[in-house]
């Protein structure tokens, strides 16, 4: 059961993605890496079919190509089943200037869809995760919150899904990306 999670808060995004290749019931990988890194303050989560999901893991470009690929490939014979978290932080002269010199830019969280829809959000889930985790995100979710607050209300989502499914036992991986760049945290 393919689950992500991101959010926004005062100078970071968090992204968070389960560990689990799988096709039908069958699990075939429990390390696989589903978030990643498309620059130095630029990354990407994804979920969905395997073989759609390489096509867009490869860092070739970010929100707006990625939902007009998306778009595109629903019209055609052999669609798109993906759906993507685009998480980044703006460094740009005038990013640094209107967030202050202690935030250093402005963080971003895009959420997209299989059928290409875009849509800027201060944060998101994807997968059978997302029908418990919108709502402890509506919640809990402050965006103003510290780094410490923002991971502890990411790991109430990871524990609310453990909690419901049926096959749990699940492992995440969780990535920060802030004016330092990308690195991997625990929860």
């Amino acid at each position: 059961m393919e689950c992500s999670f991101a959010l926004v808060g005062r100078g970071y995004v968090i992204v968070a993605s389960d560990t689990v290749a799988a096709r039908s019931i069958v699990k075939m990988k429990s390390d696989e890496d589903k978030i990643k890194t498309l620059g130095p303050h630029l990354l990407m989560s994804y979920s969905g079919e395997p073989g759609d999901t390489v096509h867009f893991a490869e860092p070739a470009a970010a929100a707006s190509w990625i939902r007009r690929a998306i778009a595109d490939s629903i019209r055609s014979r052999s669609p798109y089943a993906v759906n993507v978290l685009v998480g980044g932080f703006d460094t740009s002269a005038a990013a640094v200037a209107e967030s202050g010199a202690d935030v250093g830019g402005i963080p971003k969280l895009y959420w997209i869809d299989n059928y290409g829809t875009l849509a800027e959000v201060p944060f998101a889930a994807h997968g059978y995760g997302a029908y418990f985790a919108l709502s402890l995100l509506d919640r809990y979710h402050n965006p103003e919150g510290t780094l410490e607050e923002g991971l502890a209300t990411l790991k109430r989502c990871i524990d609310e899904t453990a909690l419901r499914f049926i096959v749990g036992g699940t492992s995440y991986k969780v990535k920060v990306v802030d004016k330092d760049g990308v690195r991997e945290v625990s929860l």
